[in-house]
């Protein structure tokens, strides 16, 4: 309910905002927020060319010879089109279009999406008719059964969730989300209400959505290109951020659900994977900038391939499970595949209706609206100067994973990567997850209607990771 609000209101505000400006003359066309893409130019005023001013003949012949002027004021241009209009604009479009948009969660999101389901969905299905997933879930049940009370012990979606987390662990984000949505789909079997998130699956994707990070791949990839002194040092704030905000997930969904965290198996657990995240550190820190780079790149996709490999060779260890279930260890990873792309088409619908809403949101301006009010209000409580410049990212992280990292970037390059405002927008981007879109996916993907309290404790969980990454980056840099 509360995701189906979150959509209708930003559609209707956004809609009756623009239409408001585009009356009182503070809008000149709505041509950009349908069919515009982002960073095109946006459109003040247009001229013909015998309107413009005759004694700024700099301005009239750059025109006729380029049909583009110089810049003006700020970043304000002249263009001079085929048909003779003068269009001048200011600024830039904030995101694509309504048709834009639609083409491109097609050809850049969902057609990657379904590549990606396909393969590792036909790799579960190697580890379901194995029986690998049973015996994972059984290894892992002392855990899991605390924290999810309400699946049986050894259910399948206990070795769904495990390859989720540890591919999210690695910075794996494109094999995680098929690991998630498998682990979703078996949690449905086992949810009484088919319309109504469960408790497990709040848990699941609460957890999820934190995204306990090992390796901020991407992020230290951008951190290069920006020719930061030292790519990897971001290494050890995103991990206390993202385990913070891993915990603090745990913790709210615990005292929502009444499930006792204080017992010595879900202690030893998180100790266990403190110990492990300390020796890792302890380890890369020894290294220098570009041995970090490397050995970072190296684990991650090592892992990756060292899980591929395991699955396959386990399947071939046990092929007799095959031929007792009449396939073989191809046809089964096929089955699986068409598995995946069966998902993948399900979950278009919710992605094509966040993804558009958000586009129309950012476009009617009423984002930067938000920003400049928040900024103004914190400068007026003497928050840093360099925090606030670091927030468009903490803002629009939740809301598009491409807008804030254009945020990201532009912050980098604006200040540097190296200042506290680059750090912590470094820090935003990767110890927080794109909680809508998040939320419209993978219940989208089980057709769950009513996601509960789900999108409230994602928030304060974003909140959380936020005032860790500004208190983390303040102490580490």
């Amino acid at each position: 309910m509360a995701l189906s609000r979150f959509w209708s209101y930003i559609i209707v505000c956004s809609i009756v905002y623009i239409l408001f400006m585009l009356a009182s003359g503070r809008q000149y066309s709505l041509s950009g927020i349908v069919n515009g893409k982002q960073n095109d130019p946006l459109v003040i005023t247009e001229y013909t060319l015998s309107q413009l001013p005759q004694t700024d003949t700099s301005l009239v012949n750059a025109l006729q010879a380029h049909k583009v002027a110089a810049s003006i004021t700020g970043d304000s241009t002249y263009f001079l089109l085929d048909n003779g209009i003068v269009q001048l604009t200011s600024g830039k479009q904030a995101a694509d279009g309504i048709f834009p948009t639609c083409k491109n969660t097609i050809m850049d999101i969902w057609l990657p999406l379904i590549g990606y389901l396909t393969f590792f969905c036909g790799l579960l299905n190697l580890l379901n008719d194995s029986n690998a997933i049973t015996k994972l879930a059984s290894v892992l049940a002392p855990f899991f059964t605390r924290v999810f009370p309400e699946l049986p012990k050894g259910h399948p979606a206990y070795g769904f969730m495990t390859m989720n987390f540890a591919a999210n662990f690695l910075g794996l984000d494109n094999a995680a989300t098929p690991f998630g949505l498998k682990a979703m789909e078996s949690m449905q079997e086992a949810n009484q209400d088919k319309n109504k998130a469960s408790n497990s699956q709040i848990m699941f994707l609460c957890l999820h959505a934190a995204g306990l990070t090992l390796i901020p791949t991407s992020i230290i990839g951008y951190r290069a290109a920006q020719n930061a002194s030292n790519p990897a040092d971001i290494m050890l704030p995103c991990i206390i951020t993202s385990f913070i905000g891993t915990l603090a997930a745990l913790i709210f969904v615990s005292i929502k659900q009444r499930i006792n965290l204080l017992n010595g198996v879900v202690i030893g657990f998180v100790t266990g994977v403190s110990a492990l995240i300390g020796f890792l550190l302890f380890y890369v820190n020894k290294l220098s900038g570009i041995e970090k780079f490397h050995f970072t790149g190296n684990l991650s996709n090592g892992v990756l391939l060292i899980i591929i490999l395991a699955i396959v060779a386990y399947s071939i260890w046990q092929e007799k499970n095959f031929k007792n279930n009449q396939t073989n260890i191809f046809d089964s990873f096929v089955n699986g595949a068409k598995d995946g792309f069966t998902t993948g088409v399900r979950v278009l619908p919710y992605m094509v209706a966040m993804l558009v809403a958000l586009s129309i949101f950012r476009n009617s301006d009423l984002m930067e609206i938000i920003m400049g009010g928040l900024s103004k209000s914190l400068l007026a409580l003497g928050v840093d100067p360099q925090i606030i410049q670091a927030l468009p990212v903490a803002i629009m992280r939740p809301f598009s994973a491409g807008g804030s990292r254009g945020f990201m970037l532009d912050a980098m390059k604006t200040y540097g990567p190296d200042s506290l405002a680059g750090q912590l927008s470094c820090l935003f981007q990767g110890a927080a997850e794109t909680t809508f879109y998040v939320i419209a996916l993978y219940f989208g993907s089980v057709n769950i209607k009513e996601t509960r309290y789900t999108l409230g404790i994602m928030l304060l969980v974003d909140l959380v990771c936020v005032l860790t990454a500004i208190f983390v980056c303040k102490i580490y840099f």
